[in-house]
């Protein structure tokens, strides 16, 4: 695995296998340009790292809004000079924000092909609390529960409805130093006032065109969201900057 240092230690099967591509794949984008060469240590073998891992990740994103391989290598070479691996996740999760709402019936293996890693009961568990998943205790019924405990997630005859949309992220949560509880309470805060945001700026645009004809108010609505998007992410990555700040100023 990957150090807190961001040094470079996955081998190229290690890597494909975290991001849930042929090792075949890996070194194809190698020779596109659509990763940085490995570091070679010893013995000549290439070792990869975090950056590795979050390009991969942001092609798939890419890819599964429809672009071609050509579209993606224009869209990365925009990029600034060596973003970092939060500039790429930053990016992923712009690009999968505009992503349809996916929910796939899968196995446990199926699962963790697409986690791109093992995933223990508790794993499961915790991705079913977050809602980025739920049990189907019989494939062949269509009763659903929620994952509340390892026994349910370790069931051999578990399937498991996922969303495919939230499972890169509730992925990554497993990882992050927290509680649960105050990945739970996160989740809470984001929902109520991203809700609360949309529902006041929906109003403002309704007011605004009122009396426009409703083509085009329909076009008017489609140009408007990719732009009201954007805006709230930067307006909210530059106060939580802000916030960290006055954070670790504090004695």
């Amino acid at each position: 695995m990957t150090t807190d240092a961001q040094e470079p230690t996955l081998t190229v099967d290690e890597l494909a296998a975290r991001a849930g591509v042929t090792v075949r794949t890996v070194r194809f984008y190698g020779t596109r340009g659509l990763l940085p060469p490995p570091e070679i240590g010893p013995r000549r073998v290439g070792r990869y790292g975090r950056e590795h891992l979050a390009r991969l990740e942001l092609i798939d994103a890419l890819q599964r809004q429809g672009m071609t391989l050509a579209a993606v290598e224009r869209y990365l070479r925009r990029l600034p000079p060596e973003p970092s691996v939060r500039d790429l996740a930053v990016h992923r999760a712009v690009v999968a924000s505009w992503a349809p709402e996916t929910v796939e019936t899968v196995t446990r293996r199926e699962l963790e092909r697409l986690a791109g890693r093992a995933l223990g009961d508790e794993d499961v568990a915790r991705l079913g609390a977050m809602d980025v998943l739920s049990t189907v205790r019989d494939a062949r019924e269509d009763s659903v529960d929620s994952v509340g405990s390892a026994d349910s997630a370790g069931s051999s005859d578990v399937t498991y409805r996922v969303d495919t949309g939230l499972l890169p992220l509730g992925v990554q949560l497993l990882d992050v130093p927290l509680s649960q509880e105050t990945i739970m309470a996160a989740r809470t805060v984001l929902l109520d006032h991203s809700r609360a945001a949309a529902h006041a700026l929906s109003r403002l645009l309704r007011d605004a065109v009122a009396e426009r004809d409703p083509e085009a108010v329909r076009s008017l609505s489609a140009d408007m969201e990719p732009l009201v998007v954007q805006a709230l992410l930067t307006t909210f990555q530059r106060s939580l900057r802000e916030e960290l700040r006055e954070w670790l100023r504090k004695p």
